[in-house]
């Protein structure tokens, strides 16, 4: 990464999400000193996945940033978010096995996607067992607290076992 490129890249990070234009300006050129530069791509692909809602867009941006560092650690946790929002259930699960082999990534993150990506499928248990997962990962209490809460949420959307079931038999 040149200065002047990380110059731009970091100028464009401290304005987002607060101020696009001035993030949009800083990213295209730090974009255009490196064209294949992963976290810019990828910061592209939040402004796209997170701001504009507009998926499509985002997951092009979040592709080449792959293919540009495949061991890249930013790109696949905002890419996996983006194909869970847009509903990318089975590429979500893919890109989820494939991140958790990568070294150094936050694997808790990884597992709570893995979570979510269970709960939209309405696989609740798995959730629950994802999540014990995710706070295995957890180095610090706010990451456990929001693993902890979330536990909490699914356990409160599962259906409770009916007593009279219990009593007939």
């Amino acid at each position: 990464m040149t200065l002047t490129k990380s110059k731009y890249y970091f100028e464009a990070l401290d304005n987002y999400p607060y101020s696009l234009p001035d993030c949009l300006e800083a990213l295209n050129y730090a974009l255009s000193y490196d064209p294949e530069d992963a976290d810019s791509l990828c910061l592209m692909g939040r402004i796209y996945s997170e701001m504009l809602i507009d998926y499509e867009k985002a997951k092009l941006y979040f592709e080449e940033a792959m293919q540009c560092d495949v061991t890249n650690l930013n790109t696949p946790k905002y890419y996996i978010k983006c194909l869970l929002d847009n509903e990318d259930l089975q590429e979500a699960e893919k890109l989820i096995e494939y991140s958790l082999k990568i070294k150094g990534i936050d694997k808790a993150t990884l597992w709570f996607y893995r979570a979510l990506l269970s709960e939209k499928r309405g696989s609740f248990n798995n959730a629950l067992k994802f999540l014990d997962q995710a706070s295995k990962y957890c180095f610090n209490q706010y990451s456990l607290d929001i693993v902890k809460d979330r536990k909490k949420f699914i356990k409160s959307k599962m259906p409770k076992k009916n007593k009279k079931k219990k009593e007939t038999k």
